[in-house]
């Protein structure tokens, strides 16, 4: 523990990983598209002038030559699994934020490693080699950002900052207790890499601030706690606490409630990702109906994976805000896809799985859904989400595309 109560973290980001994840190589135009938007470009997008956040008409107006890709999320953490499976040597857990980005604390390893920076360093240079190794190019597609800081987010700007910056040539290490003092003089805009609360209500959040004449984290920081709560509610608290270095949402693996575990043998043992996910949809609807009987949510997950062949897979996975029976399904999902394919050809993934596990790691009290105008889901439309997932089972993700 640091000061402020925040945990020293250790985040890795792989820039624009969903352009990474075609497979193009990185002096070709790539832009990947999420709602007819670009969501990540290739450095060869980029010298033509492509941005995220473009729209498809500009981006293939400012560089006609572009290949467009829509955004496949099974893909990017299949691809994902190759960084991941060397970070594991390292560090025994990880945390997933999302494909491409993920978040280790550093108390053990860092000990183990002789110190933070001798540990960002073996990361950078482990995640770079594994990147190389498996494009076969010799050559890392993509910048990767490592940072160390007091707490998660703060990592994660650090992270960012280091690509920004260096170019993710080499790792950022901010100093115990020098959090604040780091962010203090980054713009406002900054804050966006923390990933607090719900991305537009953020994008809205630093919008207002900056508004208001406070372009740097510094001069956030300096407000009045009681003040920002006042006015911005529970999202300006956490920005304020993470200006001031202090976070109090650690990714620390604690011990969780045993009774809220919810395991599923299968047989016989599942060689298809097909299978496999639809046994994860019913544990991950279990687990959320044990855990809104007992008024809580779910924002950190363990999934754990073991096949017949004794080899065995844990990951935590977390979502800001609470974890829907959907979203932990669709995290299995995109797991057992990344294990049972790159892990395959990497070998540490042999035999079908027969057994899957859900842990809740971080529970939080459930504030409740807003509900339509007309009132909440019915048991129709439930079962018709229901009978939708066994034929996607059946038959395959990809050939259900029209209710």
């Amino acid at each position: 523990m640091s000061s402020g109560g925040a945990v020293r973290t250790l985040v890795v980001i792989c820039a624009q990983w969903p352009a990474v994840a075609t497979g193009r190589p990185p002096d070709v135009p790539v832009a990947v598209l999420h709602a007819n938007r670009c969501v990540a470009v290739s450095p060869g997008a980029r010298r033509h002038g492509v941005e995220p956040g473009l729209r498809r008409r500009e981006a293939q107006a400012r560089c006609p030559s572009i290949e467009l890709f829509e955004r496949d999320e099974q893909r990017e953490a299949r691809l994902f699994e190759v960084v991941l499976g060397e970070l594991e040597q390292i560090a025994a857990r990880l945390e997933v934020l999302e494909a491409g980005r993920c978040a280790l604390v550093t108390r053990g390893p860092s000990r183990y490693h002789g110190g933070d920076r001798a540990l960002a360093r073996l990361v950078h240079e482990r995640g770079q080699r594994a990147l190389a190794a498996h494009r076969g190019e010799g050559t890392v597609p993509c910048p990767v950002g490592v940072g160390i800081a007091d707490g998660p987010r703060a990592a994660a700007i650090a992270a960012q900052e280091a690509i920004d910056a260096h170019g993710g040539r080499r790792p950022l290490v901010v100093p115990e207790g020098a959090t604040a003092a780091f962010l203090d003089p980054l713009p406002v805009e900054r804050l966006v890499h923390a990933r607090t609360g719900d991305p537009a209500a953020r994008q809205e959040l630093i919008g207002v601030l900056r508004r208001l004449g406070l372009r740097t984290v510094g001069r956030v920081a300096a407000l009045p706690a009681p003040d920002v709560q006042a006015r911005f509610g529970v999202s300006g608290v956490q920005l304020h606490r993470l200006a001031n270095g202090s976070e109090v949402e650690p990714p620390e693996v604690g011990q969780p409630p045993v009774d809220l575990r919810v395991t599923a043998a299968v047989d016989p043992p599942a060689e298809r990702v097909d299978r496999a996910a639809f046994i994860a949809k019913s544990l991950a609807d279990t687990l959320h109906a044990e855990l809104a009987s007992r008024g809580l949510a779910c924002t950190r997950v363990l999934v754990v994976a073991e096949t017949d062949a004794g080899d065995r897979i844990e990951r935590l996975w977390r979502h800001e805000g609470a974890l829907s029976a959907a979203a932990v399904a669709q995290r299995v999902r995109w797991q057992l896809e990344g294990w049972l394919s790159t892990g395959r050809s990497l070998g540490r993934c042999t035999g079908g799985v027969n057994r899957l596990e859900l842990v809740p790691d971080q529970v939080t009290p459930d504030d409740g859904v807003q509900l339509g105008f007309w009132g909440g889901a019915s048991d129709a439309g439930e079962r018709a989400v229901r009978a939708l997932a066994r034929v996607q089972a059946l038959v395959g993700a990809e050939a259900v595309l029209v209710p």
